[in-house]
């Protein structure tokens, strides 16, 4: 049965929500921090906030996890805001303490894979989205999305998989000193037939 999405109306602190991954693109938390800033005026961005719930789950401590927009809700919170409003797409308040990570993880609700792509201890997770850590794959991979080399897909933590694909073939070094160039290399890669195993594959054009 689906999940039923709830909007919480009391807005929620943005520090007391609980990331479920361990690291965003920077890059992309700058770009929705320019974003925001546009909206110059409090009602386009009470409009903004309110187009934008951020998708949680309610956990067995009365605590909220967040599972999607976690680039947004760094953004909000290093451009001040204080309060959010969120979705809830899955509680998770009877559950044991001690199975609560298990069963995200077996709702593909969790990621908790670091910068180098290796996978950590739930332990390890970051406790707000301040302490969320880097991953400059994870932005080539969203813009190499957003200029049309793979399509948005429904797959959990989709862009994540895609960041991994791209760190076995480009060097983080050639990311952080030359984007314009990596997203050259990186185009090439998400349309090659090694990628053929990704959600969103949108293959090469011919072949010819």
């Amino acid at each position: 049965m689906a999940n039923t999405r709830e909007p919480i109306l009391k807005p929620i602190p943005i520090l007391s929500l609980r990331p479920t991954q361990m690291t965003v693109g920077m890059r992309e938390v700058k770009e929705k921090r320019k974003r925001w800033r546009e909206h110059k005026s409090d009602r386009k961005r009470a409009e903004l906030l309110g187009r934008h719930m951020i998708p949680v789950v309610h956990g067995p401590d009365d605590r909220y996890y967040v599972v999607d927009h976690h680039h947004l809700a760094r953004a909000l919170h290093d451009e001040g805001v204080k309060d959010v409003l969120v979705t809830v797409i899955g509680d998770l308040t009877m559950v044991a303490p001690d199975a609560f990570w298990g069963v995200m993880d077996n709702k593909r609700w969790v990621y908790p894979y670091d910068a180098s792509g290796e996978r950590r201890h739930f332990k390890q997770l970051p406790k707000s989205v301040a302490d969320l850590g880097d991953d400059p794959f994870r932005s080539l991979a969203g813009e190499l999305r957003r200029a049309g080399g793979f399509a948005k897909d429904t797959t959990p933590f989709s862009e994540f998989l895609w960041a991994d694909f791209l760190r076995r073939k480009i060097s983080r070094k050639h990311v952080e000193e030359n984007f314009a160039k990596a997203m050259e290399k990186g185009l090439a890669w998400v349309r090659s037939k090694d990628a053929i195993y990704l959600p969103g594959w949108c293959g090469p054009a011919s072949d010819d």
